[in-house]
């Protein structure tokens, strides 16, 4: 749970960043990718998404836009919303904020939007408040599907889905070759099984 579903002292770490959404009367969940846009799995995902009448934000690598123009452009022209993930994906913990501030800036040249996600979740407390101070809506999660992990089995990525979200909760998969194979399994069945618990879907705000 410690990852899946960061308690409120992890959360605290990072203050004035959006990790719930709403209120707990809202059925609502907000379903994000991280680190695409990338031809082997990102068209995937906007066919499923299309399939379930779904939209999600898109948390996308400067890089990857820059090398893949056309895609960005459909994630926008299907009515998704997208996010900045830093120029090359850089751990904020690794670089200085300044570096960190720089990179973020450069993917803002190609990426349109005041949403951003540290890679990894992970950053310094000064470079939340920088990020914070540029204009930035800082997004974290409320519930991260681990399909990126090797030791996660894709059933146990879509028991995440099930077991921890809640009304409000920012849902992390990622449209990666890293992710593919697990996120491929749970993605259409979790949002199934999301929809039939009665939840709808929005875009995050900002």
């Amino acid at each position: 749970m410690l990852i899946e579903q960061p308690p409120l002292l992890y959360r605290a770490l990072y203050p004035g960043s959006t990790w719930r959404i709403g209120n707990e009367s809202q059925k609502r969940v907000y379903l994000t990718f991280d680190d695409g846009p990338i031809p082997e799995v990102t068209p995937w995902v906007l066919d499923q998404l299309d399939q379930h009448k779904v939209k999600a934000t898109f948390f996308c690598v400067g890089d990857n836009v820059r090398k893949y123009p056309d895609l960005y452009r459909q994630l926008l022209e299907n009515g998704h919303k997208t996010g900045n993930h830093t120029f090359n994906h850089l751990q904020g913990w690794k670089h200085r904020t300044a570096f960190l501030l720089e990179n973020t800036a450069k993917a803002a040249e190609l990426i349109d939007s005041k949403l951003f996600r540290p890679p990894h979740g992970h950053m310094r407390l000064a470079q939340n408040h920088a990020l914070q101070n540029a204009g930035y809506n800082v997004v974290m999660w409320d519930v991260v599907t681990r399909d990126y992990s090797r030791y996660m089995s894709s059933q146990q990525v879509l028991d995440n889905v099930k077991r921890y979200t809640r009304n409000g909760s920012i849902i992390v998969f990622h449209d990666s070759l890293k992710a593919e194979k697990k996120m491929k399994f749970a993605l259409p069945r979790a949002i199934e099984w999301l929809q039939k618990e009665g939840y709808s879907f929005a875009l995050v705000p900002g």
